[in-house]
């Protein structure tokens, strides 16, 4: 089933912002890879990584209980305009979603964001979608919480993207920046099982 889409577009701003690549930090929960100041790895998707862009396992499992609220911290250490999209996969990254669609245009300087798509409703895997639009720059960390689906998951993959408008195509990752953490839940055994999510492979 197909579900409508709103777009963050910055039509109105693209003769005037500078090319930029924009660079995010996952500050929580806990990146699956170490990252330098910028954020790298974070190109390729769906975590950063690829069979050339390497990155070194940080193994750290963050531990949440179904039914509850987590928080996601992050850094932009590069400006450029978007939004960020939070996605859960239980039993292999193959089940995150693909990247926000983008709206495009030709210009002399090649192909070139103009609008990316916000899931609406978002349905699983996505969490949460649209968090932090902006088309200024942001000081500071930016937070929000999001709900963790009731389930029994032994290492689950918490995706966080970042889709950037007025922005050139990256080798990798198009128009969209990636990162990833591990998580350990365990369902709360007074709440129903969120049955919208493919049940754990032993």
């Amino acid at each position: 089933m197909k579900h409508p889409a709103l777009f963050f577009s910055l039509a109105a701003l693209a003769s005037v912002v500078p090319l930029a690549n924009g660079h995010f930090r996952l500050l929580e929960p806990a990146s699956w890879i170490m990252q330098n100041n910028l954020g790298d790895p974070q190109k390729a998707g769906p975590c950063g990584t690829s069979e050339t862009t390497t990155g070194k396992p940080t193994n750290a499992i963050t531990r949440v209980q179904g039914g509850q609220k987590l928080k996601i911290k992050v850094q932009e250490t590069v400006f450029h305009p978007g939004f960020y999209r939070v996605a859960l996969s239980v039993n292999s990254r193959t089940e995150l979603p693909p990247d926000p669609k983008a709206e495009t245009k030709q210009t002399d300087r090649g192909v070139w964001s103009v609008a990316g798509a916000i899931s609406y409703p978002f349905m699983p895997p996505i969490l949460a979608d649209g968090l932090f639009q902006h088309t200024s720059r942001v000081t500071g960390e930016m937070e929000t919480e999001v709900e963790i689906p009731n389930i029994n998951c032994a290492k689950c993959t918490l995706q966080v993207v970042q889709f950037m408008a007025d922005h050139g195509v990256n080798k990798e990752g198009d128009f969209t920046y990636h990162h990833c953490a591990d998580l350990q839940i365990r369902a709360d055994p007074y709440k129903p099982v969120d049955m919208r999510y493919p049940a754990e492979k032993k």
